[in-house]
């Protein structure tokens, strides 16, 4: 029976049924393992509102079905170490893998973050990497045995790609895409794919094919979208590394959301082609382009993941161009003084006021760069241009009308979740006129914010980096994520940018009895601030979660961003006295 003659409530059964019989026996949690509050898979979409604040973390610590040895390879490296030790043969790969996807079992079981397990497959690819090792004496790439995810979006041949979506389950790809291509090239195993909200539209990760992925530091906020189920699972040590889509904030959202770090690179630097499930053909190519990159625990394995990526590319996706790891840093200009590093502090969008706690963090950021030598910091005015970015790239996104979509929701009968209730419906699709007056409007927007970089005019680059917040709001409760424009807009730029954690938010940053009193800008903003509002949230349920910055480069400086999260992440990591930016 095809989904397309199939209720979703029955499809959606067969696709649980299908993903539990992935985990073995053997790697199945206690009842007692698991907090109370797991709601049913429907539940969670529809009630989501009774999970309680739990922190599930320590559970693959403290459950007793990893090893000590599962919990070294799994806790204790790098992916530069671990590669290392790998090729040294201090642990198989079959040993590495294992431990992994028993880990990401683990953390399913307390966070649904995965969509389709691949355990079984990634433990033949090892044994397959191993024999190679053994008889060759060398690695069969530099990734060699590096355990991988992806989200649900891309292509392993022979496995679903559903987006969420009923009417896409049980129709296999029948090729990998391009990105699955080039890792396994260099070594890569693909352990798993990871769940995405329904249409992949929302920043909350829920759909009735695997219901809502959460998020492993607190129950209660969300673990975002739509690359959520990366984003819990690389933050629980499932994955070494994982691999989103963005074309909103898909990658740097769950990052944010789960405390660790994600790259969106220029349009052209990783493979993303292979993941058109519920839209016209080609629809990326003339509207807005999203981005494939990597989420990771730290900006080293970002590094890492994307110097061999970056100069391969070219040679998997047709919408690749080439490209090098390493440029031209203000620390390695051809220039007789080479000049310092110059930060911009970007504070707002112009459209909606960063709440309370995330205007602190980011001044306390720029406050420790100042205090690092080798780099100067400087105040940008919110250029009027960005305020308009974020309605051009709405409108970009909707080209199509969203008609296809809808068609495959229909096609099984089945319903939006709640959000996206009210919010996704059948549309027009734009004239070439039309695009054409937006793709028009883009090209204004960005000749006017070449002026951000170049300090009104200049015929020099003087801004190597911007910090901004990721969001105006600190991580929210299920369903509550405001204001995509922090991140949408640099989409529309084709700026790269990352997001880095800073810290936990404190008790401090409560500010109990104290409402922001400066005008409101508009609805989104209104919006916002009822996130911080006492009558409309207890802020205590932000306590203890992540706050972050967002860093962001020219087009096409993909490297020069990973530098610069390189010297921002260490000067909010170290003491004063040990940060010497120029060192690097």
């Amino acid at each position: 029976m095809s989904s397309s003659t199939s209720s979703y409530s029955a499809i959606a059964q067969r696709k649980q049924a299908h993903l539990e019989s992935q985990i073995p026996t053997e790697w199945k949690l206690s009842a007692s393992s698991i907090p109370s509050g797991m709601l049913s898979l429907e539940d969670s979409i529809t009630n989501a509102k009774q999970y309680q604040s739990v922190n599930v973390m320590q559970i693959p610590r403290t459950c007793g079905l990893l090893t000590n040895e599962q919990l070294e390879i799994t806790e204790n490296w790098d992916i530069r170490g671990l590669l290392r030790v790998i090729a040294e043969k201090r642990y198989t790969t079959e040993d590495v893998v294992t431990a992994f996807c028993k880990r990401a079992a683990i953390a399913h079981q307390l966070t649904r973050c995965l969509s389709e397990p691949l355990f079984d497959r990634a433990l033949q690819r090892a044994k397959q990497l191993d024999w190679h090792l053994q008889s060759s004496g060398k690695p069969i790439g530099p990734l060699h045995g590096l355990p991988v995810s992806i989200k649900d979006s891309f292509h392993v041949k022979g496995v679903d790609s559903t987006t969420g979506i009923a009417g896409l389950a049980f129709q296999p790809a029948t090729e990998n895409s391009p990105l699955v291509d080039l890792l396994e090239s260099l070594g890569a195993v693909i352990i798993g794919k990871t769940n995405v909200p329904q249409t992949m539209a929302t920043l909350d990760s829920c759909n009735y094919l695997f219901g809502r992925t959460l998020n492993p530091l607190n129950r209660q906020l969300t673990a975002g979208g739509s690359t959520g189920g990366e984003g819990a699972l690389i933050a629980m040590r499932g994955s070494m590394v994982g691999f989103g889509t963005d074309i909103g904030g898909s990658i740097r959202i769950p990052a944010m959301c789960n405390g660790i770090y994600g790259f969106k690179p220029s349009v052209g630097r990783v493979p993303f082609r292979g993941q058109d499930g519920g839209h016209i053909p080609g629809k990326g190519r003339v509207s807005l382009q999203a981005v494939a990159g990597p989420l990771a625990r730290s900006v080293a394995d970002l590094g890492a993941i994307m110097e061999e990526l970056v100069p391969r590319a070219e040679l998997f996706g047709e919408d690749c161009i080439p490209g090098r790891w390493y440029g031209e840093f203000p620390f390695r200009l051809p220039e007789t003084q080479p000049r310092n590093v110059t930060i911009g502090v970007l504070r707002s969008d112009g459209i909606v006021e960063p709440l309370p706690p995330i205007a602190k963090v980011l001044d306390e950021v720029a406050q420790s760069l100042r205090k690092t030598p080798g780099i100067d910091v400087v105040e940008i005015p919110v250029p009027p241009a960005l305020t308009k970015c974020q309605g051009l790239a709405g409108r970009l996104m909707g080209v199509d009308g969203g008609n296809a979509m809808v068609d495959l929701l229909e096609s099984t009968g089945e319903p939006l979740t709640p959000w996206l209730q009210g919010r996704l419906k059948r549309g027009r699709e734009l004239t070439l006129s039309q695009l054409g007056q937006l793709q028009a409007q883009r090209s204004i927007v960005e000749r006017e914010l070449l002026k951000m970089w170049t300090l009104n005019g200049s015929s020099e680059r003087r801004i190597d980096a911007i910090i901004h917040p990721v969001a105006p709001h600190p991580v929210p409760q299920i369903d509550r994520y405001n204001a995509v424009g922090y991140t949408s807009s640099f989409v529309l730029l084709d700026y790269p940018a990352g997001s880095i954690p800073v810290r936990p938010f404190r008790e401090s940053d409560l500010e109990s009895g104290t409402e922001m009193n400066t005008p409101v800008l508009g609805s989104w903003d209104k919006a916002n601030r009822l996130l911080w509002n006492e009558k409309t949230v207890d802020r205590r349920v932000y306590l203890g979660s992540p706050l972050s910055i967002q860093v962001v480069t020219p087009k096409q400086h993909d490297y020069e961003l990973f530098r610069a999260m390189e010297i921002i992440d260490r000067a909010v990591r170290v003491p004063d006295t040990e940060k010497n930016a120029a060192k690097l």
